[in-house]
């Protein structure tokens, strides 16, 4: 018991540096001096990557947040080989989101874990996680707000894995946390809608 206990708490632990490494921070000051919170809407993340230094750099922060969260639980299934218990995945999930948001190496200052949730949604439950995916994609298309399908998918999501899961106690809360998380991490966003004044994809920042 002990020892599935130290395992599982390293295996979280390690998951919130994984999180804690953001991409679009390193690749804005290597590239241009600058950090990317300096500029556009100030999150540290794909989009605003994309607003500030165009799609290449975009695409390899999406690619990498994403692949984030994805490193991140198969640790923990490794982990899980090791002695520690199944449930862990669910934590390590929660953990590599709240690394990407308040990571320890940038003053607690980081993105909203979209991309590295969808990595760790696809990794939970990748069927429930591709449907998701393509409303979000597709509300996104229609509309022009990435806040919007980001937010839809987080909350889509949870009621889709909270009724697949049943008894997992420990998987419904992390689940709906990591929905929590992205939801709360949008809820500038979500005042600018309600106004009408959120900024569209591919419309310059007001």
């Amino acid at each position: 018991m002990a020892l599935s206990v130290v395992i599982t708490v390293l295996s979280v632990v390690l998951a919130y540096l994984i999180g804690s490494i953001n991409s679009s921070i390193l690749i804005s000051r290597a590239v241009s001096g600058k950090d990317i919170r300096e500029s556009g809407s100030g999150n540290a993340g794909a989009t605003n990557m994309l607003r500030t230094m165009g799609k290449k750099y975009a695409v390899i922060t999406l690619l990498i947040d994403i692949c984030k969260g994805i490193v991140a639980v198969l640790l923990a299934r490794a982990a899980i080989a090791l002695g520690a218990f199944e449930w862990c995945i669910y934590l390590a999930g929660l953990a590599v989101c709240m690394g990407h948001c308040y990571p320890v190496f940038f003053g607690f200052r980081g993105g909203k874990a979209v991309a590295t949730g969808l990595g760790v949604l696809f990794m939970w439950n990748w069927q429930t996680a591709l449907i998701v995916l393509i409303v979000a994609l597709v509300i996104m298309a229609v509309t022009r707000y990435v806040s919007l399908g980001s937010v839809t998918a987080a909350v889509l999501f949870a009621v889709l894995e909270t009724v697949s899961l049943r008894g997992n106690a420990v998987g419904i809360v992390c689940v709906i946390a990591v929905a929590a998380l992205l939801v709360w991490k949008h809820r500038g966003n979500i005042v600018r809608l309600a106004k009408g004044e959120e900024n569209k994809l591919g419309a310059k920042k007001k």
